[in-house]
């Protein structure tokens, strides 16, 4: 019973940490809107899927000038009808040789859990992204956009970040390149994209590790009128 009640009594921190970390804002105090009207806000877009989240960033001159490498590594940024730029963080072990739930093998998820080295994944899609499930839109001012940009442009490697990894990518166009900073299951992936979204003027909860709760604090303190 002991042992019963020390795995119940874990559980409910977790659910406990979860909550509060979703229902806290961070930053706590909301930020000071921009003066840019509505004509001038720009859409960005948060992915989200059973425990992975990425960022679509409108696909542009500035954003393609912005990551000048994508071109010559086989993304197509230049085609006509791409429209997002899409990009995630995680751990590389678990990112590259998971594509699907049948791929997954122990090693990746022990350094998941562990600690790992870190990539980004870079894809592109169309003007229907915005309406596939799992995906949630936010408008935010140019300025904010840009600084958004320049969080994720950092966020590659510098010595190598440039360079596709050879071999490696879920489909023709998407390619894997190594990331600053190291990766674990509690700062993760959405803790990430979080961070990424705050440099945007979002507010997002304290602590996210998970999809649901990332996009349940983003909804809870950015509604229709909160436009940063």
């Amino acid at each position: 019973m002991r042992s019963v009640r020390f795995a119940l009594s874990g559980v409910l921190l977790l659910l406990l940490l979860l909550v509060c970390g979703a229902v806290i804002p961070r930053p706590f105090l909301a930020p000071v809107k921009a003066s840019s009207g509505s004509d001038d806000l720009r859409r960005i877009l948060v992915l989200s899927g059973p425990i992975h989240s990425d960022i679509a960033i409108p696909l542009d001159d500035a954003t393609r000038s912005a990551f000048p490498f994508l071109a010559p590594a086989g993304i197509p940024v230049g085609h006509p009808e791409a429209r997002w730029l899409i990009v995630g963080w995680g751990g590389r072990a678990f990112y590259l040789e998971t594509p699907t739930w049948a791929d997954l093998k122990p090693l990746p998820v022990l350094r998941a859990l562990t600690v790992d080295r870190s990539v980004l994944h870079v894809d592109v899609a169309g003007s229907a992204l915005a309406a596939q499930p799992g995906v949630a839109a936010f408008d935010v001012a140019p300025e904010s956009l840009a600084r958004l940009i320049a969080f994720v442009a950092g966020s590659f490697a510098l010595e190598t970040g440039t360079v596709a990894i050879p071999d490696a990518g879920y489909g023709r166009y998407d390619r894997f390149f190594e990331a600053r900073g190291f990766f674990n299951v509690l700062i993760g992936c959405n803790t990430w994209t979080a961070a990424a979204l705050r440099t945007a003027g979002l507010r997002s909860g304290l602590w996210t590790p998970l999809p649901q709760s990332l996009v349940l604090s983003l909804r809870l303190f950015n509604g229709p009128d909160d436009a940063p």
